[in-house]
């Protein structure tokens, strides 16, 4: 991987540039200015570069969109009655004092969050829900990952979660799979696109025409739930 730029009016534009065994070359842009491109492993650099110039009104295109979804971004008080989503539901928060702690614990009880804290520091309460998506998020991945097994021969190598700023999850070449600790957030049906998306990974790593008709083998309508990301994932954050 490498990062290039490309200059577009007044504008810069940085992206990655991932090479595979393919045709075609393929750009993509996702949250929060993320634009990466993967090419044929033979490319060269003019011919890459002059594609990527004649897809800038695009992209430019894309990242504005992106920056007006974002500007719908809420900042945070970990205040009682504040809403978080998990699984697609909002659910209020609840803040108890209790001072034998000697930290925040985050627990979801009775349709709500309820932290139990000797301390109202925002940086703690925030440390303790981001402990407790992590957490979810592993379960509810795995629990996915077991019911789609039957549709692919190979299983991941490992499964983790972890802080993942621009992707929702990822594939490495050991095929171990990677999900971003907010992605439990979103609705199951989100959630299990997801999953879907990386395991058809284990099998094709690159987006090609393989890939998304493999993906659409397994889940048909994957293009609404993958727009249910674009549109909200925003919203999935602490």
């Amino acid at each position: 991987m490498k990062m290039m730029t490309i200059k577009y009016g007044t504008q810069t534009i940085e992206f990655t540039v991932t090479y595979s065994k393919r045709k075609t070359i393929e750009i993509g842009v996702e949250p929060p200015n993320a634009v990466s491109v993967v090419a044929p492993e033979e490319i060269d650099d003019d011919i890459l570069i002059k594609h990527v110039k004649s897809k800038a009104k695009w992209i430019v295109q894309k990242l504005y969109e992106i920056k007006e979804i974002q500007s719908q971004h809420i900042d945070r008080e970990y205040v009682n009655g504040e809403a978080f989503m998990y699984l697609g539901r909002n659910y209020t928060l609840e803040i108890v004092d209790d001072q034998s702690l000697k930290k925040p614990v985050t627990k979801l009880f009775q349709g709500k969050f309820i932290i139990y804290t000797p301390t109202r520091e925002s940086t703690k309460l925030k440390a303790s829900m981001v402990g407790w998506y992590r957490h979810k998020t592993l379960e509810k991945v795995n629990e996915r990952i077991v019911f789609y097994q039957k549709y692919f021969d190979l299983k991941p190598a490992d499964v983790r979660v972890k802080e993942q700023k621009k992707r929702w999850a990822s594939c490495t070449s050991k095929g171990e799979l990677i999900f971003n600790w907010r992605c439990v957030m979103a609705p199951s049906w989100v959630l299990d696109y997801v999953v879907v998306h990386e395991m058809c990974h284990l099998q094709v790593m690159d987006h090609s025409k393989e890939f998304w008709s493999l993906v659409e083998r397994i889940m048909p309508d994957y293009d609404n739930r993958r727009k249910w990301l674009r549109n909200y994932g925003i919203r999935m954050d602490l």
